[in-house]
């Protein structure tokens, strides 16, 4: 996995720490508030960096949590009242991401 800079890192980081709860942003939606098109260097950042914020806000562009963190992830939407549909996949459920899209 490259490096990022440090800036890069930092901006995604706050941009995540800006995300209220019971919404969500995805990974495009980071990169695209940051004048980017790397949806891949957002998850890099979150994988390397992401538990210094509330990670399980930045989705999959489908509406999937973060891979590998579903249950986790799930309990987290509960606890904040993120909008949530059942779905015929691996995590059993997606979020809602017409009802809980985060517009900066």
């Amino acid at each position: 996995m490259p490096q990022h800079p440090v800036g890069f890192v930092e901006a995604v980081l706050v941009v995540v720490a800006d995300i209220p709860p019971g919404q969500v942003a995805t990974y495009g939606d980071v990169a695209a508030l940051l004048g980017s098109r790397g949806a891949r260097a957002v998850g890099g950042v979150m994988a390397h960096h992401g538990s210094e914020v509330a990670w399980w806000r930045v989705i999959r562009a489908g509406g999937r949590p973060p891979a590998g963190h579903a249950e986790a992830a799930r309990a987290h939407y509960e606890a904040e009242g993120t909008p949530m549909l059942p779905a015929a996949n691996e995590d059993g459920y997606r979020i809602d991401l017409r009802s809980a899209r985060w517009r900066a």
